[in-house]
């Protein structure tokens, strides 16, 4: 019996330490692209707003519109995607190494609002893309 208790507290041990591992292990990869930022092939850029070292980006699935400002290349600038079609404003902001976002709004049949921030350079487009 005593075998039996340090055997399933050995186990109960190892999984508790595998888990830990894996809560503890590197962030999920980052994505390759604002495309598969957003969640894959269904979404594709409908438009787009140059920030100088960055490039905000808006995509759109048929039903939801998505916003991601990826970097041009690897830093800690701050960086931030927002988008928004009547309220608060649904935003990301942080120093993050290669992109902000993916902040996303179903809005289908409404008119929105999406930009980005790379430092001190922003973009906030009119209300567009209504529909």
């Amino acid at each position: 019996m005593r075998r039996l208790k340090q055997g399933a507290a050995l186990a109960v041990a190892t999984v508790a330490a595998l888990a830990g591992a894996l809560a503890t292990s590197s962030p999920a990869m980052a994505a390759s692209s604002p495309i598969s930022a957003c969640g894959g092939g269904s979404y594709h850029v409908i438009d787009q707003h140059d920030l100088g070292k960055a490039t905000v980006y808006l995509l759109y699935n048929g039903s939801t519109n998505c916003v991601v400002t990826w970097k041009d290349s690897p830093n800690s600038t701050f960086v931030n995607a927002v988008i928004r079609t009547t309220g608060n404003w649904i935003e990301d902001p942080g120093n993050f190494s290669t992109y902000a976002g993916p902040v996303k709004l179903s809005a289908k049949g409404k008119c929105i609002q999406w930009g980005g921030d790379y430092g001190s350079t922003q973009y906030t487009s009119p209300l567009e893309h209504c529909g």
